[in-house]
């Protein structure tokens, strides 16, 4: 499993999102996701937003991910 692939499939599953995704050993990653679709959701939902996109590869290929979810507003508000 690497970065690139992840990443391609949070922004197919959340078309319109903004994702950064960095891991160096294959099985443990961090991912920022910037989408309006977390508007009004709180982080648990959010965070299963994103799972949904990866379906049975959590807990799989991917061991652990560590998500980091905003709206663009609020990475706006934390100057990014």
């Amino acid at each position: 499993m690497d970065a690139n692939r992840i990443k391609n499939l949070i922004e197919h599953g959340l078309p319109g999102a903004v994702v950064d995704v960095r891991g160096d050993d294959g099985v443990h990653f961090e991912a920022t996701v910037v989408t309006d679709a977390f508007a009004g959701k709180l982080p648990l939902a959010r965070h299963r937003m994103v799972y949904a996109t990866l379906g049975d590869l959590m807990g799989g290929a991917i061991h652990a991910l560590a998500l980091k979810t905003l709206t663009p507003a609020e990475r706006a508000a934390q100057g990014g």
